[in-house]
């Protein structure tokens, strides 16, 4: 059955909009199809300016102008009102916090200065984030490229529910990025016509993130491509971003370097306080965009989209985090107790760097580059690497994560400092003692 009989009106109002920007030219059939309804949300939201005498709108039982909330859900939650707790959010998010989050967003990346940028969409989660987006840009009729080795999940969302496949460049060579690599496979993309890039960084699993060099070049290699003519989708997964340990790193998104590069080049960030606040369960997260010469129509277009695609999965994110997260933002302490928090797992990136020069020259496994983030990564050379992670859980009551059979994840956020050295000691123990066999 063809797509164009079912595209809603309001669908292709947006589509217009977009249809001349690569935006429009990069939506799957999904994302053709998306839009944001004029219904029960658009109607509650006119009636709450609107409605003086009676707002009878929304599924919410209300009592004294409040949402009606039980008093065993009320003392665990002091300090916020029922319309922060029980209330239903708005699709898009608590408008105050996405203006603080783009205030943030400016602050922590000042190439954004004077770059025109979307007002964040609050989603429940980063991953729920980059699941919309593979829904606006995803479909069997493209592929999307990332680094290999990359983190399981996009596999999940990616291929199993949007029957999109994902392509590889191999991530590292001679100890660094492989630019070359990078720009074999952005030309192999690029012959289609379109390339959709999801970069992660500090990476899962490898915990790298490119030095100012690297991300200079890798900015450069994709304006290169859209200047060609091919409309490009970068995809920036930033849920680890500030926590570097070593000098010389980029300290910005690559995402504030692409927000202007090309008008071919559309830039997404995907963000939030889960991994850089530690408020990991919160499940709170934002979607921005940018693009040279974007207007606010365009914008406007994508924001609705998106919104379309919250609407018809999860409806709209968990209030109470959103409420929390934006009070803890005005808390005077925060910020130092964040910067405690990173010389923590700063001592234990230290200690884990010192693990692994001790066990230089390891026939069986040996360190992929790694400077940032939660995770280190192992490739096994000459033995399994789920057969190394049973055994080190079975014998040693040691878990760590196998990925494609030659990589073991080491998650050194999760390891108080004074386990570390046992912790490697054993792996390369394990990995050299299953070698030999």
């Amino acid at each position: 059955m063809g797509t164009q009989q079912n595209i809603h009106n309001l669908a292709e109002e947006l589509n217009g909009i977009l249809q001349n920007h690569t935006a429009g030219r990069l939506l799957s059939d999904l994302g053709r199809r998306m839009y944001f309804p004029k219904g029960i949300i658009a109607q509650s939201d006119e009636a709450k300016r609107l409605g003086k005498n009676a707002n009878a709108t929304i599924g919410t039982a209300v009592q004294n102008g409040e949402p009606m909330m039980l008093s065993c859900l009320k003392k665990y939650l002091p300090g916020l009102t029922p319309a922060e707790t029980v209330g239903y959010a708005p699709t898009a998010g608590n408008p105050k916090l996405r203006e603080m989050w783009k205030g943030f967003l400016l602050e922590k990346n000042p190439s954004l200065k004077n770059k025109k940028i979307s007002l964040p969409v609050l989603v429940p989660g980063l991953t729920a984030g980059i699941s919309f987006l593979a829904d606006l840009f995803l479909d069997e009729s493209c592929a999307l490229l990332t680094a290999d080795p990359y983190w399981e999940n996009y596999a999940l969302i990616v291929e199993s529910r949007r029957n999109s496949s994902i392509h590889q460049f191999v991530m590292f060579e001679n100890g660094k990025f492989s630019i070359r690599n990078f720009r074999e496979a952005l030309a192999k993309e690029a012959a289609s016509g379109a390339v959709r890039l999801l970069l992660n960084f500090p990476q899962n699993p490898s915990g790298y993130t490119p030095y100012r060099e690297e991300a200079e070049e890798i900015c450069a290699a994709l304006t290169e491509i859209a200047g060609k003519g091919a409309d490009v989708l970068v995809w920036c997964d930033d849920a680890y971003f500030g926590l570097n340990y070593e000098e010389g790193i980029h300290d910005e998104s690559l995402f504030a370097k692409l927000a202007d590069a090309h008008e071919r080049i559309l830039a997404v960030k995907i963000d939030g306080p889960t991994k850089e606040d530690y408020a990991w369960g919160f499940r709170t997260g934002f979607v921005t965009f940018a693009a040279k010469g974007m207007t606010d129509a365009l914008y406007e277009a994508l924001t609705r989209k998106m919104m379309g695609a919250i609407r018809s999965s999860v409806s709209c994110a968990a209030t109470e985090s959103q409420s929390i997260i934006l009070k803890a933002f005005d808390d005077p302490s925060l910020e130092g107790e964040k910067e405690r928090f990173k010389n923590i797992l700063q001592a234990r990136y230290n200690r884990v760097k010192a693990c692994v020069a001790a066990h230089r020259g390891s026939p069986a496994i040996g360190p992929l580059p790694f400077n940032s983030g939660y995770f280190m990564c192992l490739r096994c050379t000459g033995v399994d690497a789920e057969t190394v992670r049973r055994e080190l859980l079975q014998k040693h009551g040691i878990g760590t994560v196998a990925i494609d059979g030659s990589h073991l994840r080491v998650a050194f956020s999760s390891l108080e400092e004074d386990k570390i050295e046992f912790v490697y000691d054993t792996i390369y123990k394990t990995a050299e003692e299953l070698a030999a066999k």
